[in-house]
């Protein structure tokens, strides 16, 4: 959000320096992302140098058939002589001129100079050229007769400074300037102006005339304000509204939709004009789109509509995506005489379905998806009204005010003493309250109305001791919280140590979003609200986020990428708030054995045996994708990324659960060890790890390793049948195996696998 100063000066009588202000904004109110000045340069008497001029001669330049030879008043005891390529003024003209000496807002230093053998001592501007607007066709002509000589500061906003605010979603409030004004006014306790729109009462009037409007939604626009307007004359806005939506981000256009893009960042609430005339049946009908409508839109685009999308409608047809972008057939154009106003309110959540459905942001539906004061209708309507009127010299002469349901405003508990003792600090209670009052709070015996600005964000007794403890952030003394300090739980331990494996493995640590587009789980958790069409869901695994940064590695050239992230994940819980569980995810380039052995690894570290068991997911390759106790290790499937990719992710509360409370320290055996090879014939379902228990049931200690070296199928192995080969070594704690021990250990586990698998022994 762009906030000029001379425009937030206007409503708060605020004089510090603009450092200052930065620093206090930045840390009471929102952050600052950038400060910078626009206009003329007002450094080194530079100002003074951009003077009122009015043209006592002009004709065509003797040596160019495109320049006019001028001579200019600017105040002095003689005209000056001046050179301009521009034909759309002449003698009598009251115009913006800089001499020579000044430095213009491109940063060029204008010097005295000969055009095609004529001298020009200066230069006649145009408003493009004072950064007042886009139009450079022509110079800016003045429309009052001013004095010539007369500072050009004096009658046009040549210089500013704006300060581009990053607004939290929580703020809507902030979406104005004169929200930010609000802020400052209680920042510096000062007096705020009320807010601008007090002019247009009804005795302003000029007819009665009937406005047709229908809400056949009033869940999704719970209010609409029509307002119609005859004898509007459409042409360009004065240059001082120019510069104002020029500094604020946007283009100028014409008087009436330049009156629209200014009470919106005056205010914070939307407008939209539409040329009454091409109303159909000169009527409006707020409802959900038909099945199979259609509608061209501003940008000229045919839109294909949606039965849930809220739409603006005439008699005949849909002419504008409510809250979103008015359509083309309606459009306020150069030879509009009547001009229906709109300000409404519109629900947020359908207002930001629409627009990621139709992938159309705009400035408005930025600020209906946030939420806009449901009361704030009326006021903007007030002030564009005044506007239309006195810059399209329009009659106001018909009003229509369609109201559902408001909301009624909140009222919050809230104690000084209570906020006092979570600051930290002695406030007092005459401090406290000021503070509110100045945001708009209605302050009461051990009770707070919240303004309606603020209901989606203010809802608790800690939400106020917030607002009052933000103004007080620079006196807050750095204090540890009570209660023991350093000690960790037996969980967060458990968590560093994963992450120090990790790291001991080649791993490097990710961090990736909570937010989503979407997720795997059906019944994942969608924002109500989402920031973006790409934040809208709670992820359920960390799968995405991962893949997502493995992505960016590799489109960078990145090698030997390993990477995980410990971090929650968020599961339905059937309540009102999700189940968030401690989640390990690791994706590593190198396939599933490099990711396995990871994970056996961590399991070693953590003296947790590792299970494995075969398993199927869409995401993981066939045959190369396995459940462990705590959640899954495989090989990723070749459509998510190229290359030979393993993950896993693991629940890890669920393997904490698994981890012994005392590791028993177990002698190092110094009797040799007796090592063989076992090749066994099975059944293709037949799981290597099931093997494996079943002969350490059989062995029972003294069966130390037992690892799968080769699976072989084909040749001599029947159909369906497939050949397992294990390395095993067998040890005693107590004594020298002899060969018949191991021949012994051997038989037993050849019996059990036989009975258990019908495992038969290769020779």
């Amino acid at each position: 959000m762009k906030i000029p100063l001379n425009w937030l000066r206007d409503y708060v009588p605020v004089d510090a320096a603009v450092e200052e202000l930065v620093e206090r904004v930045n840390v009471s109110v929102a952050g600052v992302e950038r400060v910078f000045r626009r206009g003329v340069a007002d450094e080194d008497g530079n100002l003074g140098l951009y003077r009122v001029g009015r043209v006592v001669e002009a004709g065509k330049h003797p040596n160019a058939d495109r320049l006019q030879l001028c001579r200019v008043d600017v105040g002095e005891k003689e005209p000056r002589q001046i050179v301009c390529g521009a034909w759309n003024f002449g003698e009598g003209a009251t115009v913006a001129v800089a001499l020579p000496g000044a430095v213009l807002p491109d940063g060029r230093r204008l010097e005295r100079a000969k055009l095609r053998g004529s001298v020009s001592d200066g230069m006649i501007l145009s408003e493009q050229e004072l950064e007042l607007g886009t139009d450079h066709t022509g110079i800016l002509v003045l429309a009052e007769p001013l004095e010539p000589g007369t500072p050009l500061a004096d009658v046009l906003p040549l210089a500013d400074v704006v300060l581009e605010l990053e607004i939290t979603p929580n703020r809507p409030d902030l979406l104005a300037v004169y929200g930010v004004a609000r802020e400052v006014a209680a920042l510096y306790d000062v007096e705020l102006a009320p807010p601008p729109g007090r002019n247009a009462t009804r005795q302003m009037m000029t007819g009665d005339e009937q406005v047709e409007v229908t809400v056949e939604d009033l869940g999704g626009c719970p209010r609409y304000i029509g307002r119609l307007f005859k004898d509007v004359q459409i042409g360009p806005s004065p240059p001082w509204l120019k510069a104002r939506i020029t500094a604020a981000g946007m283009r100028p256009i014409s008087n009436v939709v330049d009156v629209t893009n200014y009470v919106m960042h005056a205010l914070g609430n939307p407008l939209h004009a539409f040329d009454f005339d091409k109303l159909g049946g000169g009527r409006i009908v707020v409802r959900r789109a038909r099945k199979g409508e259609e509608f061209t839109s501003l940008d000229g685009n045919l839109r294909k509509l949606d039965p849930e999308d809220l739409v603006i409608a005439d008699a005949e047809r849909a002419v504008a995506f409510a809250g979103i972008m008015g359509g083309l057939d309606t459009e306020v154009l150069e030879e509009t005489t009547s001009v229906l106003l709109e300000a409404a309110n519109f629900e947020p959540l359908g207002i930001l379905r629409s627009s990621e459905r139709h992938g159309l942001r705009t400035e408005g539906s930025g600020r209906w998806e946030k939420g806009v004061d449901p009361y704030l209708a009326p006021q903007a309507a007030a002030l564009a009204t005044e506007l239309i009127v006195e810059l399209a010299g329009a009659r106001w002469t018909g009003d229509v005010d369609v109201k559902g349901e408001l909301p009624e405003p909140q009222v919050v508990p809230f104690r000084a003493e209570r906020a006092n003792e979570l600051v930290g600090l002695d406030i007092p209670a005459e401090e406290q309250v000021r503070v509110l009052d100045k945001l708009g709070f209605g302050v009461s015996v051990e009770s707070v109305a919240v303004p309606t600005w603020r209901a989606r964000d203010v809802t608790r007794e800690a939400d106020l001791v917030e607002e009052v403890a933000r103004f007080h952030l620079p006196e807050v003394p750095f204090t540890l919280p009570r209660g023991l300090a350093g000690l960790l739980t037996n969980e967060q331990r458990l968590r560093r140590l994963v992450e120090d494996v990790l790291v001991g493995c080649g791993c490097s640590e990710a961090y990736t979003s909570s937010l989503v587009a979407d997720d795997p789980a059906p019944d994942a958790i969608r924002l109500p609200v989402p920031l973006s069409a790409e934040q809208a869901v709670l992820r359920t695994t960390l799968l995405q986020g991962l893949l997502q940064s493995a992505q960016l590695n590799l489109d960078a050239g990145n090698e030997r990428i390993a990477l995980f992230e410990v971090a929650r994940v968020y599961l339905p819980s059937g309540g009102p708030r999700p189940d968030e569980h401690w989640h390990l995810g690791c994706i590593v380039q190198g396939g599933f054995f490099r990711a396995k052995g990871i994970l056996e690894t961590l399991y070693e570290s953590l003296h947790v045996p590792l299970r494995v068991e075969r398993a199927q997911a869409s995401f993981l390759h066939p045959g190369n994708a396995a459940r462990v106790e705590s959640g899954w290790v495989g090989e990723l499937h070749p459509s998510l990324l190229e290359g030979a990719w393993g993950a896993f992710e693991l629940d890890l509360p669920t393997l904490f659960a698994l981890v012994p409370e005392r590791i028993v320290y177990e002698d190092v055996i110094t009797y040799p060890v007796v090592h063989q090879d076992l090749a066994f014939v099975v059944d293709e379902d037949v799981l290597a790890g099931d093997m494996v228990v079943a002969a350490r049931e059989a062995a029972s200690l003294e069966l130390r390793e037992m690892h799968v070296f080769d699976v072989y199928r084909g040749g001599q192995i029947p159909a369906g049948k497939k050949s397992i080969a294990f390395s095993v070594a067998f040890q005693s704690p107590e004594r020298t195996l002899s060969d018949e021990d191991a021949r012994a250990l051997r038989e037993r586990i050849v019996t059990a696998l036989a009975e258990r698998f019908g495992a038969e022994l290769r020779a």
